[in-house]
């Protein structure tokens, strides 16, 4: 029987988390949002693409399935699928420079090949009713209110922005929330995380 995690997991497991969690706790931070926006577009694609990374790893699979059957309000598609298509959209189409500037349609998608990743996403949840949610910010004592607003409509030469599907601000907040949660399902402590998360 395969003991997880292996030694080669370990070493990118630590590496990935730590990364991911210098990433996440630049985004709570008030001064963040100050930034130039490409430096901050920058930052979001990081997050979204190392935890895309981590998803590799087998045991975050099984914790997602099992928030699929017992959290409501999709929850598992969204730490999952939604986060995916996010992250192809912004590593195949890098042809932005600012998160409200992405843009895209089902002819620019499928421009070499239809049926891949995001054009079955969108396939799926297009017309999907929106989705809202609220999360806890500790260090703050405040509520971030997001939405997810699915496209309501996956035409050819139909325009989809990124800005209208889920907001720089609240929605990449919530987003990084949920990826945490879910990484915080493989983390045993031994003492308590020190505030910046690391392992």
């Amino acid at each position: 029987m395969d003991t997880k995690p292996t030694p080669e997991e370990v070493e990118f497991l630590k590496r990935a988390y730590n990364y991911f969690f210098d990433v996440f706790d630049e985004v709570f931070e008030d001064s963040f949002w100050t930034k130039d926006p490409y430096y901050r577009f920058s930052r979001i694609r990081d997050a979204f693409l190392v935890y895309s990374e981590l998803l590799e790893y087998e045991p975050i699979g099984w914790i997602i399935e099992v928030v699929k059957k017992v959290r409501p309000r999709m929850e598992g598609e969204l730490s999952k699928e939604f986060v995916l298509f996010i992250r192809n959209l912004l590593i195949h189409f890098p042809l932005f420079q600012q998160w409200d500037d992405v843009e895209f349609n089902k002819t620019l998608i499928n421009w070499s090949k239809p049926g891949r990743t995001i054009d079955r996403f969108l396939t799926q949840y297009s017309g999907h009713h929106e989705i809202k949610y609220r999360t806890w910010n500790p260090k703050k004592k405040e509520m971030t209110y997001a939405s997810i607003n699915f496209p309501q409509g996956y035409e050819k030469n139909l325009v989809i922005k990124l800005k209208d599907v889920i907001s720089e601000k609240e929605g990449v907040m919530f987003s990084l929330s949920l990826m945490r949660s879910i990484l915080n399902s493989q983390i045993v402590e031994d003492g308590p995380r020190s505030e910046e998360h690391r392992i």
